[in-house]
């Protein structure tokens, strides 16, 4: 079998895309890319991609884009309010660990008599209050790195 000029072209091409990956452990050390929160592979702060998922690991993840910074989360319903659910988006922004990197959307939704649900405003601390924990956690992976 003959391989054209083309798909020679395509191989390497592959072959340097899959060599640059790196690992997407924010703990792991690597070259200096690591010890600004980011490690090749991943195109956003690790720190902040790590604690984004520990923090909202009580929701369904639907998608996780570490290149885009981009994690959507799915309908989860509290036990306590079984006609109240909430799913969120997390954006991250930077590769640098700042408060400005990070951006939380969150939608609620709520049952009505007739089972139909009904989309409801979220409370803007909500957001800010997810934020704060991802913050802190993001912050807590960056000092048992930096130890």
């Amino acid at each position: 079998m003959a391989i054209t000029r083309g798909a020679s072209i395509a191989l390497i091409a592959c072959s340097v895309a899959l060599a640059s990956c790196g690992s997407l452990n924010p703990l792991s050390r690597g070259d200096n890319a690591a010890s600004a929160g980011t490690e090749q592979g991943i195109g956003v702060n690790s720190f902040l991609w790590r604690a984004s998922l520990d923090t909202l690991s009580f929701m369904p993840l639907i998608t996780a884009d570490p290149w885009g910074g981009v994690i959507n989360y799915d309908w989860h319903t509290p036990a306590a309010s079984p006609n109240e659910r909430f799913k969120a988006t997390v954006f991250i922004l930077d590769t640098r660990l700042r408060a400005d990197a990070l951006n939380v959307t969150v939608t609620r939704e709520i049952r009505n008599e007739a089972g139909q649900w009904i989309a409801q405003p979220v409370n803007p601390q909500t957001e800010t209050d997810l934020e704060n924990a991802i913050l802190t956690r993001a912050r807590q992976l960056n000092l048992a790195y930096a130890g």
